[in-house]
């Protein structure tokens, strides 16, 4: 079946489901409300798209707020004013989730929805770099080790932390601390890097330097590829997909010997992989008539199956099995528990 017979056989099924699941149904609100993160923000649009295009309901609202945002949002308690549903490009922590639970937001379903790797790219008018996670993170830490000490970054130019690299001002353009990227970037390339370093101790080590080559760019993720196109002497750190969608302008710097790849994320050989997630407050479900219409359309095999729509995006999907168990969580939407998390 080719993929416009496809995407019609869907929409008949989604528009038959969703003319079935109103009837009788007292509508407190039908436009259902999403916040969070920047990374998880083009795959919500598209199906938040495809939602409003084929059912009944109107599209939802979507807002880019970065995962910390969302969450905190979400967390915010039950009912009008609050949102339904909150994207992370990072589990919920603990802390979040009890949160919630004081503000009375007691049931909650997690939906692991695919993979994605931060990338470091550049403007592609330059060499593609490779690079060590112990190089990058020299690059963009508050402190470092000189002769066995911990002290302000001195490093300026990237031939500075090695000569072999290129002789060009530290420039960065990067997630602000409300984002999930940004904590995913200090776990998986600062907290990686330095525990390795005996200097910072077991816990490891993730501030990153305030002296201007780091650059709050904000939770818009477009901003900083349209920025690397104008300041070619700079990177950006953003989700794999926005790499998907500008191979031709931008090139992303291998980690390792090992490049950003769909294949090397989803295995994990690619050292900065991660999961991507929504958080659906089930509280609302029976005021918000179209929330898990909405969901289980975007946990379907069309959107994040292998070959799905969303792959066309830059989602790297789920093992098969991972994927069933995303749909069985959703069906029955099962409950997030404080001893998940640990």
């Amino acid at each position: 079946m080719n993929r416009t017979m496809k995407s019609r056989a869907f929409k008949t099924t989604i528009v038959a489901a969703a003319v079935m699941g109103v009837v009788g149904v007292a509508q407190a609100r039908d436009q259902i409300r999403i916040v969070g993160s920047s990374t998880v923000y083009p795959f919500a649009s598209y199906v938040t798209e495809e939602f409003g295009a084929v059912t009944e309901y109107p599209t939802p609202v979507i807002e880019s707020t970065g995962s910390g945002g969302g969450i905190r949002l979400f967390c915010n308690g039950v009912g009008e004013g609050t949102p339904d549903i909150s994207n992370a490009s990072r589990r919920i922590k603990s802390s979040e989730l009890e949160r919630c639970e004081e503000n009375g937001v007691t049931d909650v379903t997690e939906v692991k929805i695919g993979s994605d790797g931060i990338v470091f790219a550049q403007s592609s008018e330059n060499e593609s770099m490779d690079l060590t996670l112990e190089q990058l993170f020299l690059a963009v830490a508050a402190q470092v080790p000189q002769d066995g000490e911990l002290v302000d970054n001195p490093y300026q130019k990237w031939s500075d932390i090695d000569s072999s690299l290129p002789d060009r001002e530290i420039s960065i353009y990067g997630p602000p601390t409300t984002s999930g990227t940004r904590d995913a970037f200090e776990e998986l390339v600062m907290e990686a890097a330095s525990s390795e370093m005996n200097v910072y101790g077991e816990e490891g080590y993730t501030d990153i330097r305030a002296d201007g080559a780091y650059i709050d760019a904000g939770e818009n993720d477009n901003l900083i590829v349209q920025r690397l196109s104008e300041d070619t002497d700079a990177f950006g750190i953003f989700g794999y997909s926005f790499l998907v969608e500008n191979q031709e302008a931008l090139s992303a710097s291998s980690i390792g010997g090992v490049e950003p790849e769909a294949e090397a994320i989803s295995a994990g050989d690619y050292p900065i992989a991660r999961s991507l997630w929504f958080y659906v407050k089930n509280q609302h479900a029976q005021d918000v008539p179209p929330l898990y219409d909405y969901v289980e359309m975007f946990v379907s095999e069309e959107m994040i199956g292998e070959g799905g729509y969303l792959t066309d995006l830059g989602l790297i999907p789920l093992l098969e099995s991972e994927r069933e168990q995303t749909r069985e969580k959703v069906e029955e939407r099962v409950s997030l528990q404080a001893s998940d998390l640990k």
